[in-house]
This record gives structure tokens, sequence and C-alpha cells, in this order.
């Protein structure tokens, strides 16, 4: 599942691709977005802005419509230039917002719908989120809060729900707590303050890593480095691993299946006592 630096990557560079461009085309095979197209026409506004929300990419036009799309596992969203061959086939086009300079497509995109700005102050979904990672104006404060009220949950579960924060998926999980030194099973109320803080800036120096510098890939993982290492061979710590000595202490790396959706979980017994 995309994760949330690379749903930041694939906002920054649709918001570089398209911001201020008018639409020239647009087609879904969503009948519910081609009904508002029918009925507000896409083509003809213009691009406002491109961002990230968690896991959602927002897309905004001018006339107060948002576009909001959600990757869950497979979606990806590609940019080409008029004419350029697509490298997915057209049978897996959802949505495809086009300029003069740039074919924006999104493919396997299983949730996308457009909402006024009515809609989008009264959104259950993004409404319940927790405090992005990726935010300039993330509000430590309110993480933590968020983070403690879930005490009774393993922190490995607690770091995946985007109610607590926004943007960790499974690969950032288990990094996360191998940086932190701390073991994904424990309860949240046996955390301390200080290892409940150290957490949250772990996961934000992670995650900020990862969306710096001029990268303008829209692939999921292309990239992803947690070790800092220049090594392709050494971009994560932990995450797939299973069974391999862990590389700061040679202790074998262990996995588990965890939560409702059984994810793979991976950490070091050693280093994450």
């Amino acid at each position: 599942m995309p994760e949330g630096d690379t749903i930041f990557r694939a906002a920054r560079t649709l918001n570089r691709a398209l911001a201020g461009h008018v639409v020239t085309r647009f087609e879904s095979t969503f009948p519910a977005l081609m009904r508002v197209a029918d009925d507000e026409p896409i083509v003809g506004r213009t691009v406002d802005s491109v961002r990230s929300q968690g896991k959602h990419v927002l897309m905004t036009f001018t006339g107060g419509l948002m576009l909001r799309t959600h990757m869950r596992m497979n979606g990806s969203w590609h940019i080409y230039r008029p004419g350029e061959g697509w490298q997915r086939p057209a049978w897996d086009m959802r949505v495809l917002v086009g300029t003069t300079d740039y074919v924006a497509v999104g493919f396997n995109i299983p949730v996308a719908e457009f909402l006024s700005e009515r809609d989008l102050a009264r959104h259950r979904e993004l409404g319940r989120m927790g405090p992005d990672l990726l935010d300039s104006a993330f509000d430590l404060d309110q993480a933590r809060a968020r983070l403690r009220a879930r005490g009774d949950e393993a922190i490995g579960d607690a770091l995946l729900n985007q109610r607590v924060m926004a943007g960790i998926g499974n690969v950032f999980k288990s990094e996360i707590l191998f940086v932190a030194g701390i073991e994904p099973f424990r309860r949240v109320d046996a955390l301390s303050d200080e290892e409940v803080t150290r957490t949250i800036g772990v996961a934000r120096e992670l995650l900020r890593a990862n969306v710096l510098g001029p990268a303008q890939t829209l692939s999921t993982a292309i990239g992803r480095r947690t070790t800092r290492s220049l090594d392709p061979n050494e971009k994560l710590w932990v995450y797939g691993r299973g069974g391999r000595p862990c590389r700061r202490c040679g202790t074998l790396i262990e996995a588990r299946k965890t939560g409702l959706d059984a994810r793979l979980t991976y950490w070091c017994p050693q280093c994450q006592r």
C-alpha cells in the first residue's frame, strides 16, 4: 500500500505539472464522477493545486470543486505528455485529467469523488484524520493525545490508525519502531512519555527524509530509505528481512502477522526489547 511519503511525492509532482493550467480533457470510469462532470464540466476549469492529506490526494479546481482520490493497495497516478504511450494498459485507467502540456492518469484507483467546499468541511473520513506527519503545521501535542487514547492497543497497530496520525503504512510502521527501539507489541499505555514522543519524532523524521529533494517519482517505493545507506541493497532496517541478521546487532529479524488485516510486522528482538 502506498504510504504517506509516496502520496506526498505524487501530489507534489501532480501539482508541478497541473497547477495553474486549464483542464482540456477529463475522463473517468466512475459513473458518479462523470455525472458531476456532465452537470458541472471539469473541462475549462483551472487546476488550482494538488496536495496530499495523509494518504489522500486532493486536486482542487476553480469554482470550488475538489477531486479526492485514495490509492488503497494498488492505485497510482502517472504523468505523461500528450500522445505519449502509457506504461499501464488503458483498461486500468480510472481517472484522467489532461491539460495542454500534461496528462495525469490515475490507474486502479478504487476511491474517487468530487467534493464541494461544503462537502469537504463535513467529510467524515478527512475530518477524523489525525495530524499529518508531513504537514509543516504538524501538531505534536494532538498526536501524543491521540496516541495515548489508544492505550489498550499494541503500538504497532496504533501507528497504522490514520485517526492517530496520518501517513504511516506497514513499511514505515516496522521501520519507525526499529529506529525508536520500541517492541511493536507493547501496549501504548505501557510506553513512557519519552518513548511516545520519541516514536512520533522518528516517524516525522523518516517520512520527511523520504520526500525531500527533487525526486519526481510517483511510484510506491522507489528511493524509500530509512537506513541512510547509499547501498541499494541496504535501504531498510527490518521490513521484509524476516530470518535475516539485523543490520545493527546480527540477531535474526523476526516477523509476525498482526492486526485485523494480518499485516506482517518485522522487528529485531535484541534492539527492540
